[in-house]
């Protein structure tokens, strides 16, 4: 019978292993060599043994650049006039290392921190002020500012201005109002450069973005009035927190119906739609024919109600909301709102570092609040 072989490529058999055939008597057997083994590329080496912490030397040395320019590039200083080719090669080698700049370190060096504190704010925040904050953000971080927000639970006013000084912050953005000026004498002595107040009114020795809502509601009754509204209710919501925007906001609707014969009406009711519909089963009994509903939300909650209760929207009843939101446009009728003008991050980002520059210059006081009433089919 004649032999048959087999090839069996994967795994080769060893050598050691490998059947042979005989050998005749006399004869000097073979010496065994072990198949060819195929050809290995090196592992990847790292540019830092495992577990080293990268510094600005090895992105230095990996980039082929001096430490300063490695400094000027991650810092994104403007002093110096660097290529963009060689910023793109510190990056890359940055990214490579797995580097971030050390705060602790470059405070140290410039001798206070870039750390702006902003206290999470103690009331419910709406889309608006949600993409203000945000625009904020990204502003002062392209000035090479860390924002870092702090909750608010548990301490307030000045009790809070001290757990915020421990963080040694160089500048706080404080929303609302509570802040008092030994809150802000705290952290000054704490070494923040910068105290600003985001609120109705200044506060001794801090900068103040004065934001006072009475224009909102002024806009919104003068124009419910130039409609030919006489009889307006004012949406007062019960949300704790919101006091600080309804109680001007009221103010103003009833500062701009002052002397004009028109009434006002507080309106209180909580966000959700039972209390919606309640307050729309009596509208009629309030013989109201317009409403400031304090903001869009608000208005879209009660809109649906006085719909849903007969009430016609806009023939009966105008309604005018506040902040402007998408939504409104999609409701049918369409919302007629008060738009708020706020200033953009980069203004007050640009603030923020003045006062860090300077910090015994005498505080600023901007009023940055405007209203100006967008008309639609509500009223």
């Amino acid at each position: 019978m004649p032999h048959v072989m087999v090839q069996i490529p994967n795994p080769p058999v060893p050598a050691a292993t490998a059947p042979t055939r005989p050998v005749p008597p006399g004869a000097v057997p073979a010496r065994s060599v072990p198949p060819p083994r195929a050809p290995t590329s090196p592992a990847p080496t790292s540019p830092l043994p495992a577990g080293a912490v990268p510094t600005s030397a090895d992105v230095a040395r990996l980039a082929g650049v001096s430490r300063a320019t490695v400094s000027y590039v991650l810092n994104n200083a403007d002093a110096v006039r660097i290529s963009e080719p060689t910023r793109r090669r510190v990056r890359e080698a940055a990214r490579e290392l797995g580097y971030v700049p050390h705060a602790a370190a470059r405070s140290l060096r410039a001798g206070h921190s870039r750390m702006v504190l902003m206290p999470a704010p103690a009331f419910p925040v709406g889309p608006v002020y949600s993409q203000f904050i945000n625009d904020l953000q990204v502003a002062l971080g392209r000035l090479d500012y860390t924002v870092v927000q702090y909750g608010t639970v548990g301490v307030h006013d000045d009790e809070a201005a001290r757990a915020w000084a421990e963080l040694r912050p160089v500048a706080v953005l404080v929303p609302g109002s509570g802040l008092g000026p030994q809150g802000v004498a705290v952290l000054k002595r704490s070494g923040a450069r910068a105290v600003v107040t985001l609120g109705p009114e200044t506060v001794e020795g801090a900068h103040a973005l004065l934001m006072d809502h009475d224009v909102v509601g002024h806009s919104a009754g003068a124009h419910l009035f130039d409609r030919g509204r006489r009889r307006i209710g004012v949406v007062v919501p019960r949300e704790p927190g919101l006091e600080a925007f309804s109680a001007p906001r009221l103010a103003g609707v009833r500062a701009a119906l002052r002397g004009t014969g028109a009434t006002v009406t507080e309106l209180p009711l909580a966000h959700d739609e039972g209390a919606a519909a309640r307050l729309a089963a009596r509208w009629r009994d309030l013989d109201l024919d317009a409403v400031f509903t304090y903001n869009d939300e608000y208005a879209m909650l009660l809109m649906r109600a006085l719909l849903d209760a007969g009430v016609r929207v806009p023939e009966e009843t105008a309604v005018v909301g506040a902040d402007n939101l998408m939504l409104g446009r999609l409701l049918r009728p369409r919302l007629t709102t008060v738009h708020l003008d706020l200033p953009s991050g980069t203004e007050l980002a640009a603030l923020v570092d003045r006062a860090v520059r300077d910090p015994a210059a005498a505080p600023e006081a901007h009023k940055v609040l405007g209203a100006s009433v967008i008309r639609r089919e509500s009223g």
